[in-house]
Order: C-alpha cells, then sequence, then structure tokens
C-alpha cells in the first residue's frame, strides 16, 4: 500500500466491497427540538427510533435473514456505526481511506451514521448494526441493562476532546444555577459527563430537565443554533462542536474535561476516553475473524492518524465529515478540534468504574459489576502489544 500522508480522500462509496447509509437525524434537522422542561421524555422515546430507522434502511430485513455466513467464518457483511464528529476521526479515516474494507476482504462493509451513542446502542442491539464506535457510557448502559450479555468493548479509539462551553458572562460554576445548558443525548458520555460535574459542584439535575440547573438534550447542530439564538447558556460537547461554540458563536471554555482527569486511573493524565469500539457479543462470538479484521483496519487508521502531517489530516477528515455529515469545518474549527484529541487503540479501562459511578449518580444507568465488558484479547494479537483491561475483561 503506498504511503497514506500523501493519499487523496476517497469517498467511502467507491470503496469495493462498501455501502453507506445514514441512520438518524440528518446535520440540518428539518424541524426545531423545543426548549422546556420535560424534553427529556421525548428524547427516551427517540431513542428506540434510532434503531427503527437503522432497520428500515437495512431493507427491514431481519439480522438472522441477512446473515449467510456460518458461524466462525468471515462474516458475509459487517454493519458499523459511527458519528461524524472530529472525535470519530478514527472510523472517518478508516471507512474513507479503505482500511476497514481493505481488511476485510470478501466481507462487505456497510456504514451508519448517528448522532448519539444511545441510538447506536439501540441499533446494535436491535442487530442491524454489529459493530459501532461509539462514547463509554452508552456502551456501560448496554452492557449492564443486558446483565453483560449485550456489547463487548473491543478498541479504544479517541480521548479528550469534551468541553463545556458557556455564554461569557458566565465566569464561574456559581453563575449556572437557573441556566440551561444542553448535552448531546441523554444517557451519552457527555450528557454524564455534564450531570456528574454539576452534581461535584453541589446542582441538583434530574434526567426531565428540571433541578438546579436545566439540561436537555439537543442535537449537536441544532445546539449551535439555539446558542446563538440567545435560548441555551452553555453545553458540555464533543469535538467539532465545543470549538464551533468557541470560534463560531463567541462561547467561552469553563470547563475542559481533561482537567478533570489526574491519570490515577488510567496512568494517563488528562486522558479519558471519548469514543471506543465496541462490537455485539454474538457477532464476535460467531465470526471472530471478522472482528480482527475490523480491529486491523482500525489499528491502520490510529497509526495514519498519529502519523499524517497537520494538512493532510484535516483535509481527509473535513472530506469524510462532509460525507458524514454534509459539511466540511473552517480551518480554524478543525485545527483546534484536533489540538484538543488524543487518537489511541487503549480504551482506559482503568476509568470505567468511575464512568459507571457517574451514570448512576447522573440517574441514567444502575449500579452494577461491569467486568467481563472488555475484550481486548483480538486488539492485542492485531497490535502486539498489552492493552490492560483493568480487571474487568479479557486482554
Amino acid at each position: 500500500m503506498s504511503d497514506p500522508s500523501r493519499q487523496s480522500p476517497k469517498n467511502p462509496q467507491d470503496q469495493p466491497g462498501s455501502t453507506r447509509i445514514v441512520a438518524g437525524q440528518s446535520a440540518a434537522p428539518k424541524r426545531p427540538l423545543g426548549l422546556k422542561v420535560g424534553i427529556a421524555v421525548g428524547i427516551l422515546a427517540l431513542i428506540g427510533g434510532g434503531a427503527a430507522v437503522a432497520s428500515a434502511v437495512n431493507g427491514g430485513t431481519p439480522a438472522a435473514v441477512r446473515e449467510t455466513a456460518p458461524a466462525g467464518n468471515p462474516a458475509g457483511e459487517l454493519k458499523l456505526g459511527y458519528f461524524g464528529n472530529v472525535t470519530h476521526a478514527p472510523a472517518l479515516v478508516g471507512v474513507s481511506q479503505g482500511y476497514i474494507a481493505e481488511e476485510l476482504g470478501d466481507t462487505r462493509l456497510s456504514t451508519q451514521v448517528f448522532n448519539a451513542g444511545p441510538a447506536a446502542i439501540e441499533a446494535l442491539n436491535a442487530g442491524a448494526i454489529d459493530a459501532t464506535y461509539i462514547g463509554p457510557n452508552p456502551a456501560i448502559n448496554s452492557f449492564v441493562k443486558s446483565g453483560g450479555e449485550s456489547v463487548n468493548i473491543i478498541a479504544g479509539a479517541a480521548a479528550g476532546g469534551a468541553q463545556l462551553v458557556v455564554r461569557p458572562e458566565i465566569s464561574s460554576a456559581a453563575d449556572l444555577r437557573g441556566k440551561t445548558l444542553a448535552s448531546p443525548q441523554l444517557g451519552g458520555t457527555q450528557d454524564v459527563a455534564l450531570r456528574a460535574w454539576l452534581a461535584s459542584q453541589g446542582y441538583k439535575t434530574n434526567v426531565d430537565g428540571s433541578g438546579d440547573v436545566a439540561i436537555n438534550p439537543t442535537e449537536n447542530a441544532q445546539t449551535l443554533k439555539l446558542f446563538q439564538d440567545g435560548k441555551l447558556d452553555g453545553a458540555w460537547l464533543p469535538e467539532p462542536w465545543a470549538s464551533r461554540l468557541v470560534l463560531t458563536a463567541g462561547a467561552k471554555v469553563l470547563v475542559d474535561e481533561k482537567d478533570l482527569w489526574d491519570g490515577s486511573l488510567s496512568g494517563k493524565p488528562g486522558e479519558f476516553p471519548t469514543t471506543i469500539l465496541i462490537v455485539n457479543q454474538k457477532f464476535a462470538a460467531d465470526h471472530p475473524e471478522t472482528v480482527k479484521s475490523l480491529l486491523k483496519g482500525h489499528v491502520k487508521s490510529v497509526e495514519w492518524l498519529n502519523n499524517a502531517s497537520t494538512g493532510n489530516k484535516a483535509t481527509v477528515i473535513n472530506a469524510a465529515l462532509k460525507e458524514a455529515a454534509g459539511a466540511e469545518l473552517k480551518a480554524d474549527v478543525i485545527d483546534r478540534s484536533l489540538k484538543n484529541i488524543v487518537f489511541t487503540v487503549d480504551p482506559l479501562a482503568g476509568t470505567y468504574e468511575k464512568l459507571l459511578a457517574d451514570g448512576v449518580a447522573a440517574g441514567t444507568t444502575k449500579q452494577a459489576d461491569i467486568n467481563g465488558i472488555f475484550n481486548l484479547t483480538a486488539l492485542n494479537e492485531v497490535t502486539g502489544g498489552k492493552t490492560p483491561a483493568a480487571g474487568l475483561g479479557k486482554e
């Protein structure tokens, strides 16, 4: 293969054995989201809709019918989910540059783009997708709800790249009482981080949007518009949305999440898991070689991100974002975004007990034993390394 740093962006629809479809809202929603207490109830109903949409775009065919490869053999198709965020750059690059499709060989790659984690989890659990890039908290929630039988985390993808950005006149946590903040989706990783941080500041929040600080789960692109219209006071967002609010809408950073992680849990100060790669446990058991091939493509993508020049990295990611989310980013936005993110195959397993505790405190999950959530054996075979599971699964 030629030097990837010299390759021009490729359209994922042009990749042999690859099909791209989009699940969920587009980057430009057809109707605005209302800002009122109780919006979270509607969001909970919409979460299940992600699976329904994903099923529809697959023609409504049950997963058992679509899967034709016998157990133990490579799958006939791998259905992969990801988001149109810079924190999902390993997916954006892996799909657009053909690394994943190339490693899958005769296994057809189809992709679906989601806006937030809970909807992707619903699609995964329904069999509409087989694996997905996602934030850690929806993965934890799925594992807990299923009694440890739904998903496994098989690799990390990105660390960092999430911030609480607010109106310029807000100078401290004390100024947030009575304010309205947004997160991408109820129970998502940034939603849990926001609720946990507010609790540490003495504020009470509720999943119905009530409390000392109102939290309205809102689709990222709509958050930008609502902030510009003066209807939101801030939001806890992943990149590039945090940078877009800062550079486009005049927001300022009140909390950079990296400052909340001192490295005592992971050994890596300032790093916290933002994006990971998970797989449906049954699919992994039936097609271990396909999972290993997916990981090979994933590892190549992360290596490319860590070795490419800044300019080429921005060009490739921007082209992939245009395909996935419908628009490219301005140069200053993508530059700021990339400076805030570490691309790594390490899922930072030592942080997951805290992530679980934060979800319990936020009211979006329940206390449970998450031993077994990781299966890093294939990753360690592919890399020849020893990425740790921190006692929470296989390595």
